[in-house]
């Protein structure tokens, strides 16, 4: 819901009723993740995508039904013989995509999530899209990480039960912690064990981080790339001669700093995490052993990757090794960085850069898909979920 954010609080702001299509659960080629949303305005207005242009007539159709009944929807599109071309996807998918009314009377607290989502604050929100007792089908609950104090303030709403209550706010936040939305099963009355409701957890997270060491030109090329993917991209380097915002303008921010001090600090301040991408493209002994040091030692980081030619590669392997940094450690290590996609220019490097980073994520091995059989995506299992999210 993100990417329409700004509409709907518009017209959620005027009162206005709006009906909105979010897709909760996907299965093999859909052409959108879990949380990509659809308005239809006050006026007919559409605003957003499920698919890419396969059903968004179908859920135009819906929402405006929805909105005109006030009851929800949870509706699957796929491929069959008789829908393909009408209300499927042609590309072999499979959505499930529910709709609701939005307005203030059915989502009172939309002000506050929006407020949290564009402050960076992680918030989710999670809500009922199947119950036994149709009545729950559309409750939510907004889940903020735990607070210090009052248990009460880190969640707002209820789904009418303590116990599912409890149930989901603890799930929520493990979701949350992630970065990653999904589906969540439970008994009818939030009981772990058993079926019967399902809720959608919509995990808006701050944007994960990129963080790039080495002011030169390939890093301007890492930093565009990296926030046009969502990241919110730091450049650092030691001398401030180089490392200037006009010569990064494509990054959130540029440190003057040892990289490896800029690491540690931003690791006790809790500022990186499971979802940060670490390039390093000084290729100078003095500044990046030091940092490698400090990155290859982390418990948790998505990808750390390091600029160099074989022969720098295996100099600073050596390096590390004299530092006392482990085989398994240095394995965690993308060196020379990038795949191989014949790279000259430093945006193109950058792409090569991007592209490691994407197949890590999500499991691809880098190949021509036009070379290879079977699915386009790949199924990984660190994201996994009660229904293969």
């Amino acid at each position: 819901m993100r990417e329409v954010m700004d509409e709907l609080m518009q017209w959620w702001s005027a009162g206005e009723t709006v009906g909105v299509g979010t897709v909760v659960g996907t299965w093999r080629s859909a052409p959108r993740q879990a949380g990509a949303s659809m308005l239809v305005g006050p006026g007919g207005e559409a605003v957003g995508s499920v698919s890419g242009g396969c059903v968004e007539g179908a859920v135009y159709e819906l929402a405006q039904e929805v909105v005109a009944s006030g009851d929800p929807v949870l509706q699957r599109y796929g491929v069959s013989d008789d829908d393909a071309y009408a209300v499927g996807l042609t590309c072999g998918g499979i959505l499930d995509v529910f709709v609701e009314k939005v307005s203030r009377e059915t989502f009172p607290e939309l002000g506050e999530v929006a407020a949290d989502v564009a402050a960076g604050r992680p918030v989710a929100v999670v809500t009922v899209i199947e119950h036994p007792e149709p009545s729950w089908v559309g409750r939510r609950v907004v889940v903020h990480p735990e607070a210090e104090g009052d248990e009460d303030e880190s969640i707002l709403g209820s789904l009418g039960s303590g116990r599912a209550d409890d149930a989901v706010r603890d799930d929520a936040r493990g979701l949350l912690a992630q970065g990653r939305s999904a589906i969540l099963t439970y008994g009818p009355d939030g009981e772990r064990r058993g079926e019967g409701m399902r809720v959608f957890v919509a995990a808006h997270a701050p944007k994960p981080r990129m963080l790039v060491f080495g002011a030169i030109d390939f890093a301007a090329a890492v930093a565009r790339v990296g926030s046009f993917l969502g990241y919110h991209v730091t450049v650092c380097d030691a001398r401030p001669v180089f490392a200037t915002k006009t010569r990064f303008p494509g990054a959130d921010e540029v440190v003057v700093r040892w990289p490896h001090d800029y690491l540690q600090h931003e690791v006790d301040e809790g500022r990186v995490d499971g979802r940060t991408v670490i390039a390093v493209l000084t290729h100078d002994p003095k500044f990046d052993v030091p940092l490698l040091e400090v990155a290859l030692r982390l418990p948790d980081v998505a990808y750390i990757g390091a600029m160099g030619s074989r022969r720098t590669h295996e100099d600073r392997l050596e390096r590390l090794r004299e530092a006392g940094l482990t085989d398994d450690e240095l394995a965690r290590m993308s060196s020379p960085i990038g795949l191989d996609l014949g790279a000259r220019t430093p945006e193109e490097t950058a792409v090569s850069i991007a592209a490691e980073i994407i197949a890590l994520r999500w499991g691809g091995a880098g190949d021509r898909l036009a070379a290879t059989d079977g699915p386009i995506h790949h199924h990984h299992p660190a994201h996994d979920n009660p229904l293969g999210l």
